[in-house]
């Protein structure tokens, strides 16, 4: 796991969001590539590795999503599908069909769609809530079945965000003519 060893973190899905940062800047000041300027090419050359690895190391590591999907990439389990949960099915039809009124012109379905909106952003924040508990029962005691719903309601939370952004994106579009 690159990007802990790089901050020097044990690898774990809850992290103390101040401690990172402050392993980022001190580890940032370690390898600036300023402080290498009079250095051999190879010196130079590996300061600039480990700046780049840092950085993406603390834009990873400090979103949880992020983190969770590096996480369990780093242990070989895919995370990027996008499925519909099939309890949602319903929901997202009914969604479908009030985005094609509106494109169709249907005035009428904006309000059926903001209730969407809200309904799917409220659905995306018990996600992250759930995220955050997940994190917590993993580090506790690790398991293979805790990643497994970590992947489920990573692929929930995808697309629902995929929803709530579809759906603004048609608010914002349609709300201009």
């Amino acid at each position: 796991m690159k990007f802990y060893e790089a901050l020097d973190l044990v690898p774990t899905l809850a992290l103390d969001l101040d401690d990172l940062k402050k392993r980022f800047y001190d580890r940032s000041r370690q390898w600036h590539p300023d402080r290498f300027s009079r250095a051999s090419a190879a010196e130079q050359d590996q300061a600039l590795e480990m700046t780049a690895i840092l950085n993406d190391a603390f834009r990873t590591l400090r979103d949880p999503v992020a983190r969770a999907e590096y996480f369990l990439k780093e242990r070989g389990l895919d995370s990027s599908r996008t499925e519909a949960p099939p309890e949602l099915l319903e929901e997202v039809f009914e969604l479908n069909m009030a985005l094609e009124e509106l494109r169709d012109g249907d005035q009428s379905a904006r309000g059926q769609l903001v209730e969407a909106r809200d309904r799917f952003g409220a659905m995306l924040r018990s996600s992250d809530d759930q995220l955050t508990d997940i994190f917590s029962q993993f580090d506790f005691s690790p398991s293979d079945d805790t990643l497994n719903t970590l992947r489920a309601t990573l692929n929930r939370r995808r697309y629902i965000a995929n929803l709530v952004r579809d759906v603004d994106k048609e608010l914002h579009v349609h709300s201009a003519n």
